[in-house]
């Protein structure tokens, strides 16, 4: 069978229309880390952290005039995210050790969302297969904007300083809605506001980043199993 664009991996597939926008948070974060860390670090950055939430952090409080321990420690309680995500793929897998440590290895916010099924369940495979785009994506954009970040100029010049909170809006929208209709189990949607609630009362006057990694706490709701399970067919998409 001739590999086309319609019979690649399902994750790889699912991914790249997300190549775009991660790149240009890419470059928005090379234009910004640039100036501070210069640009070979930054790249590296990119490449051994790979996380926006954890950079865009740690940068913060280091141009704020934070501590370097602080900043990594910013990257770090971003990056815990990461812990209840692979508690949830790991039902999933019945591979050994070793795949199952490289699944979790790859997982992001993107390839998360790409493997995610109803009933609570994961396409590992589709995990796995999202994160090569995104990972060159994200690396690449970061060498574009710290390599050319004198001819681009401020982010703003451009608009790309909003596509972070958009690109996380786009993941965070077909979760909430399912089909575009509202699900039986309005608790992800609860969390998803009260987040967001945490996060605008304490940005006046919280100090940079606090308000993102307080707002995580809201879901602590799902904690508590909702009252009616819906549950899912298995598909056989096990790694």
């Amino acid at each position: 069978m001739r590999l086309t664009p319609k019979t690649w991996p399902t994750g790889l597939r699912d991914s790249l229309p997300l190549v775009l926008p991660t790149a240009a948070i890419g470059v928005s974060f090379g234009l910004l880390a640039e100036p501070l860390l210069g640009a070979i670090p930054s790249i590296v950055m990119s490449a051994v952290v790979w996380s926006g939430a954890a950079q865009f952090g740690a940068l913060s409080i280091l141009t704020a005039g934070g501590s370097t321990a602080l900043a990594i420690g910013t990257g770090l309680l971003a990056n815990m995210r990461f812990l209840p995500m692979g508690f949830a793929i790991a039902p999933s897998m019945t591979s050994g050790p070793l795949r199952r440590l490289l699944a979790g290895a790859l997982i992001t916010d993107a390839s998360f969302i790409i493997g995610h099924r109803e009933g609570g369940r994961f396409d590992v495979n589709a995990i796995v297969w999202a994160a090569p785009a995104q990972f060159l994506g994200w690396v690449g954009g970061t060498a574009g904007g710290a390599l050319g970040a004198t001819s681009i100029g401020e982010t703003t010049r451009w608009g790309i300083d909003v596509l972070f909170p958009v690109f996380y809006l786009s993941l965070l929208l077909p979760e909430l809605f399912p089909g575009r209709k509202l699900p039986r189990n309005l608790r992800p949607i609860i969390v998803a506001v009260l987040a967001g609630a945490i996060t605008l009362v304490l940005t006046p006057f919280a100090p940079p980043g606090v308000p993102v990694l307080a707002a995580a706490a809201a879901a602590l709701i799902g904690l508590r199993a909702p009252r009616h399970p819906v549950a899912e067919p298995d598909t056989g998409d096990h790694v």
